[in-house]
């Protein structure tokens, strides 16, 4: 069984994670989609406590079999992914993944991006991708984030919520 990791805080879920992992599923050749959480993500302050991100995500995939979910103690994209065969983000985390400040060295850096498997990104508005970063082993989805954002869903935009 193949099966995509995609890491994120999913505070809240929102339709672009789901149109996401659709995506994935659809277009990378895996037979289930593991949205990953990190108990302390990496540039993210203080968020939803997990049992209640894990809690909405449970209502989520409710009638997605497809979809699972598991939680990690790792923080950096290479050590989340370990183990899965594609690793699914957006662009705005596929650019953070490739900023080496993230990294206590250049080789470091370099030694993570090595690890990772083959890679999917979701566009999101005018944030570039980098398609060729690893060699050629990053699969552009066919689907755009937009504007979409969970701070968005947590200031009141409810139309983006994924429930």
């Amino acid at each position: 069984m193949r099966v995509a990791a995609y890491p994120g805080t999913f505070d809240p879920p929102t339709i672009a994670h789901l149109a996401v992992a659709e995506a994935a599923l659809v277009t990378c050749p895996v037979d289930r989609v593991e949205l990953v959480l990190s108990r302390d993500p990496i540039g993210k302050s203080a968020p939803t406590p997990l049992h209640e991100r894990l809690g909405a995500i449970d209502a989520l995939r409710a009638d997605r079999p497809w979809l699972t979910v598991a939680v990690t103690d790792h923080r950096l994209i290479a050590d989340v992914c370990e183990g899965y065969d594609v690793v699914v983000m957006g662009a705005d985390k596929w650019a953070q993944v490739l900023d080496p400040s993230y990294h206590e060295s250049e080789t470091h850096w370099h030694a993570s991006l090595a690890r990772l498997p083959l890679v999917a990104v979701a566009r999101r508005g005018d944030v570039p991708i980098e398609p060729h970063a690893l060699g050629g082993t990053v699969i552009l989805l066919d689907v755009d984030l937009g504007e979409v954002s969970s701070s968005a869903v947590r200031a009141g935009r409810t139309d983006w919520r994924a429930l």
